[in-house]
């Protein structure tokens, strides 16, 4: 028997601020594909996110499908070691500052940072040396996160995101507010990871973060999935010109598309 989809919608529709957010959603991402939603802002990526962490909930008169590793229903907790976000905004609600070691252990309490009431075993602590070790950042473990660098922040959090072994990891907007070397770093940490047998599924609006490694590509536009292919066919001048509104030139090198 084969192993249930990572995510399997049909029929959703998001409602935020009295607004439509997402119209009629139907999506399928198999578990092992590496796969990138593209689209400008307030298209619904956002919110789309939001559905998988159970921020959000479709509207009930569709009668939607959710289903994340085949099941609809979860307990958040049993959700957040099977499904890892690298998001930006995490580091931004911290009301104190951490070291980095602080930061990765966090994740086993899914909260920001560690805090007096949290018990850190020797396991835990074990595993978060390795993952920065893995990540090339054991220099950061003692480095309280405030005097890092964007790029050096982002490790932090992708290892923040690996501490149970998740199934699958998902980026949301990653290379924002990096400078061009922190990206190469980023993108070849991304590679690293695809080619570990994760589910990697990357929410982005910049075509330069699309890693060779990813083949599919899912376009969205005001709330619906307008493309959906082979990365060769979705990535077009005239597709992509129709979705961002404007005229584009796209060029690709050494597996990657860029876009101007």
């Amino acid at each position: 028997m084969s192993p249930p989809l990572f995510l399997d919608m049909e029929r959703v529709s998001v409602m935020r601020g009295g607004r439509l957010v997402l119209r009629d959603f139907a999506l399928r991402i198999g578990q092992g594909e590496h796969v990138a939603l593209l689209g400008p802002n307030g298209c619904g990526k956002s919110t789309f996110i939001k559905l998988l962490t159970r921020e959000l909930y479709p509207l009930a008169r569709e009668n939607p499908r959710v289903a994340i590793f085949g099941q609809e229903t979860w307990h958040v907790d049993g959700l957040r070691k099977l499904l890892a976000i690298v998001t930006n905004d995490l580091m931004a609600t911290c009301t104190r500052d951490f070291t980095g070691l602080e930061a990765v252990l966090s994740g086993f309490f899914s909260s920001i940072g560690v805090w007096p009431w949290h018990e850190v075993t020797q396991v835990m602590r074990e595993r978060a040396l390795a993952l920065l070790e893995t990540l090339e950042a054991p220099h950061l473990a003692e480095r309280p996160v405030s005097e890092m660098s964007s790029g050096e922040a982002r490790r932090i959090l992708i290892a923040r995101a690996l501490v149970h072994d998740p199934k699958a990891l998902l980026f949301d907007e990653p290379s924002n507010s990096l400078d061009l070397h922190a990206q190469h770093e980023l993108r070849e940490v991304m590679r690293k990871l695809s080619r570990a047998g994760l589910t990697l599924l990357l929410v982005t609006h910049h075509v330069a973060d699309i890693i060779p490694e990813i083949e599919r590509v899912i376009v969205m536009r005001e709330g619906r999935i307008v493309l959906d292919g082979p990365k060769g066919q979705v990535l077009t001048e005239p597709a992509l010109a129709e979705v961002f509104g404007l005229r584009v030139q796209l060029a690709q090198r050494d597996g990657y598309y860029h876009l101007w």
